[in-house]
């Protein structure tokens, strides 16, 4: 039993680490909030948001923007992935998604090649570990992604991250997920020094404010069509695709969601559950 337990806890796996009162409460808030005037336009991509493995309600809305956008070749790149237990892109795996995780950590990266070795071995996913530079960025992608255009990329390095995007020429991605810092609503425009050493300090020093980042993604053609509702994440989509199809106007003023941590405190990742991702590799 010890054996098989030990086996278990290493396995890079779906489901939810605890079920309690205050996760449903969580959740429901979040319904609750979904229904407010504010999000009550149809383009409004607010009441979209759900949880599969993405930290907060990510994974509802990238699934909704593909809904209206369509997808072309499912390639996506996610840097800062973490462990893989709660980024914007494991859930898509699910979907025949291909794409490249990059994180700095050896133990993130080792916990991601242990539960997902039949993933990696098919070409399906590829994991890079690498301090991410904007120096190295363009390199780490270019070595795996052959495709100029691809349909994701996500940006969470807490700290450096419009200057790591910024350096990136290799990949056209159709939309664009990156964290800002809700600490400073519009109309605040602020972006730290780069400094290639940063690591996030766990102060509200770091990363950008949404309207830096709307005016600077704008000027490269890409439209702010929403947040997520816990103020972590903003998404873009090329202007050429966006008109239309998401709320206008696509302006931090209209967008911004100011931080609620309490509500990313609904975990994923069950550590006594099997990989469901490897076991639907094996059953073909």
């Amino acid at each position: 039993m010890g054996k098989l337990t030990d086996l278990k806890n290493r396995l890079l796996v779906g489901g939810t680490r605890f079920v309690d009162v205050r996760g449903f409460w969580l959740r429901n808030e979040l319904e609750a909030m979904q229904r407010l005037p504010k999000y009550a336009d149809p383009l409004n991509l607010a009441s979209f948001g759900r949880k599969v493995f993405s930290q907060n309600d990510e994974d509802g809305i990238i699934a909704e923007i593909f809904r209206r956008i369509g997808t072309t070749n499912r390639i996506f790149v996610e840097f800062g992935c973490g462990d893989g237990m709660e980024n914007n892109t494991y859930a898509l795996l699910f979907q025949d998604w291909t794409g490249l995780w990059i994180d700095g950590s050896p133990r993130n990266i080792r916990k991601i090649r242990d539960g997902l070795p039949q993933t990696i071995a098919s070409g399906q996913l590829a994991v890079v570990e690498s301090f991410i530079t904007r120096d190295n960025i363009d390199k780490l992608i270019a070595a795996h992604i052959k495709t100029r255009e691809i349909d994701l990329l996500s940006v969470d390095i807490d700290g450096n991250d419009y200057f790591v995007w910024d350096a990136i020429n290799c990949i056209e991605p159709r939309v664009l997920v990156m964290e800002y810092n809700a600490k400073f609503a519009p109309p605040i425009r602020y972006c730290m020094a780069y400094d290639p050493e940063h690591g996030w300090d766990y102060t509200d020093h770091g990363g950008v404010s949404l309207k830096f980042i709307e005016e600077k993604a704008s000027a490269k053609g890409y439209a702010l069509v929403g947040c997520s509702l816990s103020g972590a994440n903003a998404f873009f989509v090329r202007k050429e695709l966006a008109a239309g199809k998401f709320e206008e106007p696509f302006t931090a003023e209209k967008h911004y969601e100011p931080a609620r941590a309490h509500l990313a405190k609904i975990k994923s990742g069950h550590p006594t559950v099997f990989k469901t991702l490897e076991r639907r590799l094996r059953n073909g």
